[in-house]
């Protein structure tokens, strides 16, 4: 989102008022990306305690993102009806009451219930975070505010797994909601003592209400179909069906709706732009990839490898070092740069990466786990800000708002797509894998007969108990060959994107554009 209208004819603030809100706004958006990753290694322990499985558990992932995925398009709206100030503040405390409502939760549907709320709300922070800090600095400090704002959101997925497995190992899984509560009401006082006589000014707006109806509906049947595919056997069940085609029928309705309306709440049109089109489409299915990863690595880490949460954060904490490291340097050579070839450098990385991972074995040590997830922040450097720049470029500005709006409800809606996907594709292998293994586990075959006796005088166990340990290794085997194939297959998808991003046309203006609408 831009600045608002008024925000040149505001005075930057100044000495411990400049520091103080800077650290407020900056607090506020830390706490909306540390709650994207902050339940990622929860998710055994937060299933366990709640009585469902660990896929049932990720729902608490997916279902926050498509919600707050929904809620990205209404941020312009909302600002110009209600202002920015109280909408930020508003929408810090209404976070702020999601997240105890959370913490409070006795079952899995309350916290699915309060998790869409959160996500709903956690709408308008990013955006008008960037809005707000742009207007505290001079203006030929923007980039050093967006600098800073880049950084902060790019600390999130660094602290968030190592907080959350330390809070999660410590306490319980309830106090990585809980602590929401005393950042989010400090935020919003000192915002709101700081910012309240900078608002924006407000109007009565229409608004698409069928075009937002339309949006929540088949955004809601699609992520419940995915969800609910693997529980329910898929199209063998009526309810996949029925959410199928509701989620069908009304994406062709709001997309018909949306081309023909005047005000659309989302502009399809954007579309019709080449370089719109292929980064768009680009940034959503690589951070579908990404973020899905970013959500079963912890997973099998605890499940299979016996690592606690906080033990499982640490391993994946590192993905944010080289990613901070590098924000200054991004700045200095993107205006010098084709955002095209960053971009594809990106790419690259993220598939060898992933490739790396995909050599893993049941006997993976620290520094293997640790070293990809390191590497992985030199392309997710790369990453956001040169494909945002891409998407942006060549649009009048005008249109940037709605267009930046645009690519990050695709965004943010894909990675909890890629997640629901990713995390089926895995299962499925595991169980195709499980059934090649066991075929070989007959009492006709000798390396079978051998490894349970070898079992039986190693752990001085019973026949049936040597079964049930070989049972075990057997299932954390085709475990980890199901998610070598989710690795190898998430190397082959950012090779294959890799076009996209090459249908673009470069342009002078992206990289600016990107600053202005934040890239993140």
């Amino acid at each position: 989102m831009n600045p608002p209208n008024n925000a040149s004819a505001l005075a930057p603030l100044t000495g411990w008022q400049f520091a103080l809100g800077t650290f407020a706004v900056a607090l506020a958006t830390f706490m909306n990306v540390l709650d994207s990753s902050i339940a990622n290694v929860a998710i055994p322990t937060l299933s366990g305690d709640l009585g469902v499985s660990v896929d049932e558990g990720t729902w608490v992932i997916t279902l926050f993102a498509a919600a707050n995925a929904v809620s990205i398009p209404l941020t312009g709206w909302l600002t110009q009806r209600i202002g920015q100030v109280k909408l930020f503040v508003a929408a810090i405390l209404l976070f702020v009451v999601a997240s105890a409502a959370c913490g409070l939760a006795p079952s899995l549907p309350v916290l699915l219930m309060a998790r869409i709320v959160q996500g709903v709300v956690a709408g308008p922070l990013v955006p008008l975070s960037q809005s707000l800090l742009l207007s505290s600095f001079p203006r030929e400090k923007s980039s050093s505010a967006l600098s800073l704002w880049a950084m902060t959101a790019t600390v999130g997925p660094i602290a968030g797994p190592a907080l959350g497995g330390w809070i999660t190992d410590n306490y319980n899984w309830s106090w990585i909601f809980y602590i929401n509560v005393p950042v989010g009401l400090f935020a919003a006082a000192v915002i709101w003592a700081l910012y309240r006589k900078r608002e924006t000014p407000s109007r009565k707006l229409p608004i698409d209400k069928v075009g937002l109806v339309s949006l929540i509906v088949w955004v809601g049947a699609l992520q419940i179909m995915l969800d609910k595919g693997k529980d329910l056997d898929w199209f063998n069940s009526p309810v996949i069906w029925a959410l199928t085609i509701v989620a069908l029928v009304g994406f062709l309705f709001f997309v018909i709706w949306e081309l023909t309306e005047a005000k659309p709440i989302v502009d399809l049109r954007l579309f019709k732009g080449r370089n719109f089109l292929g980064g768009t489409i680009a940034i959503s299915v690589a951070y579908a990839v990404f973020f899905a990863n970013l959500v079963i690595l912890p997973t099998w880490i605890q499940e299979y490898l016996g690592y606690r949460a906080v033990d499982a954060g640490l391993v994946t904490a590192p993905l944010g070092i080289f990613a901070v490291l590098l924000a200054p340097v991004m700045g200095k050579i993107m205006p010098k740069s084709d955002m095209r070839v960053l971009a594809t450098l990106a790419f690259l990385g993220f598939a060898g990466v992933f490739l790396m991972r995909s050599w893993y074995t049941t006997g993976v040590d620290a520094y293997t786990l640790v070293l990809p997830t390191l590497l992985q922040g030199i392309p997710m450097a790369l990453f956001f800000t040169p494909l945002t720049a891409i998407i942006l470029s060549g649009l009048p500005p005008e249109k940037i708002p709605a267009a930046a709006g645009l690519s990050n409800f695709a965004r943010i809606f894909a990675g909890a797509a890629g997640t629901s996907l990713l995390s089926t594709i895995w299962n499925d292998r595991t169980i195709q894998h499980h059934a090649q293994l066991a075929e070989r586990t007959s009492v006709n075959n000798p390396a079978y007969v051998h490894a349970l006796a070898g079992i039986q005088t190693t752990l001085h166990a019973s026949l049936f108990k040597a079964e049930a340990f070989f049972e075990t290794q057997l299932n954390a085997q085709a475990s980890m060959l199901g998610l070598n194939d989710v690795f190898w297959l998430s190397a082959v998808i950012f090779i294959v994107i890799i076009p996209l991003i090459w249908i673009t046309k470069p342009s002078k203006d992206g990289a600016k554009n990107a600053a202005g609408a934040g890239g993140h």
